[in-house]
This record gives C-alpha cells, sequence and structure tokens, in this order.
C-alpha cells in the first residue's frame, strides 16, 4: 500500500526558529476546522499557483478545512485579464465597453456554478474580484493582491475599485504597493517553499552538470536573473546593472531563454 505525505509545520524547524513554528501553530488553532475557499486563475504556472499549491496543503495539515477554486475562462476572457494584470502595474490599457462586458460575464457565469459556504473567501489577484458581488456575503472576503501597485493605470484601477471596495480586507506584497480604497490593507511578504524540488539545495556536482550543459564558463563570478524575459521583470534594469559591475571586475555576457 501506497504512503503520501504533505508536509507538516514541524517540517520548517530545521529552517526557522522552533518558537516560529510554535506562534504559527497557536495562531492556527482557534481557526481548526473552519472552511478557506481561495479562488485564482491557474492551476499551474506563475507565483500564485505554486503559493497556492504549497499553502492549501500547509494550512489543511494545520487543520483549516482549506480549497483552491480555479476559475474558468474564454481565450478572450484571459487576454483580458493579463491587460489588467499588467495595468495595475503601470501598463496601459483600452476599457473598451466589449472588454468589460466579457470579463464580468465570465466571472458572472463561475458565480452561477460555483456554491459558497465557507467561512472565509480568498480571491487572488485581479481575475477572479468580481465574484464578490454575486453572492450573499456572509463571512469576511479577502482579495490578496500579488501585483506590484505602486503606479497602477489610473482608468484600470478606478474600474476594478468597484469590487475592491467590497472586500474586508485586501493583502499586499509591501508597503510600497498600498493604494487609496476602503478595506484595511495588510502586508505579507511572498515566500517560496523550500520542500519544492526547484527550490532545493544542488550538490557542487549538480551544479557542475548544469553549467557545462549550457556552456556556462565557472572561471568567475555568476549573476543570474530567474524571470520571464517581459517589460515587467525589467531585463533593462538587469543590463543596467551588469554594466556597472563590469566597470569593477572582468565580466561577460551569456543570454539563455527558458525553451533553451
Amino acid at each position: 500500500m501506497a504512503i503520501y505525505r504533505i508536509s507538516q509545520i514541524d517540517d520548517y524547524e530545521p529552517l526557522v526558529e522552533p518558537e516560529i513554528v510554535e506562534r504559527i501553530r497557536e495562531k492556527a488553532r482557534p481557526f481548526k476546522g473552519l472552511r478557506v475557499v481561495n479562488f485564482n486563475s491557474t492551476f499551474h504556472g506563475g507565483g500564485v499557483a505554486e503559493t497556492l499549491s504549497s499553502l492549501t496543503l500547509l494550512m489543511n495539515s494545520l487543520g483549516l478545512r482549506t480549497e483552491w477554486r480555479v476559475i474558468q475562462g474564454t481565450p478572450d476572457f484571459f487576454s483580458i485579464t493579463k491587460r489588467f494584470h499588467n495595468a495595475l502595474q503601470g501598463g496601459e490599457i483600452d476599457l473598451s465597453a466589449i472588454k468589460r462586458e466579457i470579463f464580468e460575464q465570465v466571472i458572472y457565469e463561475n458565480s452561477v456554478r460555483t456554491f459558497l459556504d465557507h467561512d472565509f473567501v480568498v480571491v487572488h489577484d485581479p481575475q477572479p474580484l468580481p465574484l464578490i458581488e454575486h453572492y450573499d456575503k456572509n463571512c469576511p472576503w479577502i482579495w490578496r493582491c500579488h501585483i506590484d501597485l505602486s503606479r497602477p493605470d489610473t482608468a484600470a484601477w478606478q474600474y476594478l475599485r468597484r469590487w475592491i471596495d467590497m472586500y474586508d480586507a485586501v493583502i499586499v506584497s509591501c508597503e510600497e504597493f498600498k493604494q487609496e480604497m476602503k478595506p484595511p490593507q495588510h502586508v505579507i511578504m511572498p515566500a517560496i517553499n523550500p520542500f519544492n524540488i526547484k527550490n532545493r539545495e544542488l550538490s557542487d556536482e549538480e551544479i557542475g552538470e548544469r553549467l557545462a550543459h549550457y556552456k556556462i564558463p565557472t572561471d568567475r563570478p555568476l549573476v543570474a536573473q530567474v524571470s520571464r524575459f517581459d517589460h515587467w521583470k525589467d531585463p533593462q534594469g538587469v543590463v543596467e546593472a551588469f554594466k556597472i559591475a563590469r566597470q569593477q571586475v572582468e565580466a561577460s555576457v551569456r543570454a539563455k531563454t527558458s525553451e533553451s
């Protein structure tokens, strides 16, 4: 018979102070048995899905009955919400009537086929944001925004405020991301799961094999940016930082895409 296991809070003791683990356990105890549901836009790809994959299991291990649901949508819907995502980071967006109609209609359809009977509802990022207006709100709703909100597009922000202001609380990733809104805002910095395979420590042999595979020289310091190659990850900033570093140390460039 197969034996299955998920990470427990005790597994983190070698990585953090035991007092921190005990404090988390104490904070979770009053919520034992409560039902929590999380909504986002995808089960895989990106930091939000990775966070929820680990966090929902950890919360269940602490006694909270935690679920994870993903909204369904058309390609047009996800194209529009990608523009919302970028607009909240300062990009431009054409908020046409048809775009607003597609966005709101898809969310309404999701609400019709999604039944809630929970003690907390946590909505992640802008894609599922309007869900809140389609339910009789008899428990706290929390909007967890993982996006840099320091310079949002004005039109997009004013449009989304219609739903943001209906939430009981908003969680952002740092103080600089706080914006004008009705709900109280709290800061929770993002974190990684140290037990995910991509976050594990590599042996010197494994590191050497990977560097050799991509023909990366090891006779000088190595600086790497690990991210999508797009405007929002600031590759230009990496290049500028490299130029500054090259003024003081010998350095060369070797670029690799995620496909390679």
